[in-house]
């Protein structure tokens, strides 16, 4: 088996298989060991439970989850990478292998309970946003992302980080940084640091009883993202934009005018207790719902 904890030895073993680190793909391996177990203990899974791992590289974290008798299933690009991985983990039966981009190919599978993931820079948001809106929730998470990737993931409605993306995983999860990681961390090292987040499914309604988190209206995720979209805005202003962009808004078969336009994002935000100065920023969750049940239920977004 590989040595996961020295850059020489992953060095060396490139070198012998003829491979090399795409920046494409944003590689980075996890040579802490010590991390490296803390990431897996957060994930609270138990023995026989499966688990998706996104961007195994050379197993280093696969290997540690099947030792802990997990099933796992891995999905990685790099062509390299794949025949590694077949060679080194060809006598588990616990280990199946996606082969391709994981944004194309997760949803021919079935999820699994539980996700881990040393996610790529370039697409750790897109990936996490993929899923959530697409309805793939995970009972519990545990992702290494670019510290300021993280910390948008657990910015509070108020704060400098907080943007539509943090409006996207609290709609359906609890999110809690978990370490700092430093680039001595990786090899090789990033530029900047990383973090590890943990995000908890929150309890979705179920037969019309309160819970954490509602079932959200389609309109609810672009609806958020075109509100934080111009953040110096005022949210009546982005609301404003929001409505003209939509074909389907229609007053007694015709299309409204400008004015008519402005006089219903008054009413609307009226209608919620919303500020027309405020801004998206100050905005906590509940009144971006509150937002897109009333454009539901005016019947504008079906």
């Amino acid at each position: 088996m590989l040595n996961y904890n020295s850059a020489a030895a992953l060095r060396t073993f490139l070198d012998q298989e003829g491979l090399g680190m795409q920046k494409k793909f944003g590689q980075n391996f996890l040579i802490n060991p010590k991390i490296r177990q803390t990431l897996v203990e957060a994930l609270g899974a138990k023995s026989g439970d499966e688990v998706w791992e996104i961007g195994p590289g050379l197993g280093a974290m696969t290997a540690l989850l099947l030792e802990k008798s997990f099933s796992v299933k891995a999905f990685e690009i790099d062509l390299g990478f794949i025949r590694v991985l077949k060679k080194l983990f060809a006598e588990e039966n616990r280990f199946e292998l996606i082969e391709g981009d994981v944004l194309k190919t997760w949803q021919q599978e079935t999820p699994a309970p539980f996700l881990l993931g040393n996610l790529p820079y370039n697409v750790a948001a897109t990936l996490l946003a993929n899923f959530i809106e697409k309805g793939c929730v995970f009972s519990r998470m545990v992702v290494t992302v670019q510290k300021e990737v993280a910390l948008r993931m657990t910015a509070a409605a108020g704060s400098k980080d907080y943007s539509s993306f943090s409006v996207l995983c609290a709609s359906v999860y609890n999110t809690k940084p978990l370490m700092t990681i430093t680039p001595s961390s990786f090899f090789p090292q990033p530029n900047v640091d990383s973090m590890g987040v943990l995000l908890e499914k929150k309890l979705p309604v179920k037969n019309g009883e309160p819970s954490e988190y509602p079932e959200y209206p389609k309109v609810f995720y672009p609806l958020v993202r075109s509100l934080f979209a111009a953040r110096r805005k005022t949210v009546k202003n982005n609301l404003f934009s929001f409505l003209l962009s939509r074909k389907q808004v229609f007053s007694q078969g015709k299309p409204l005018t400008d004015e008519m336009t402005r006089e219903m994002c008054t009413a609307i935000l009226e209608e919620n207790g919303i500020k027309e100065n405020q801004r998206a920023e100050n905005m906590g969750i509940d009144e971006f719902l509150s937002l897109a049940k009333t454009l539901e239920n005016m019947r504008i977004y079906r």
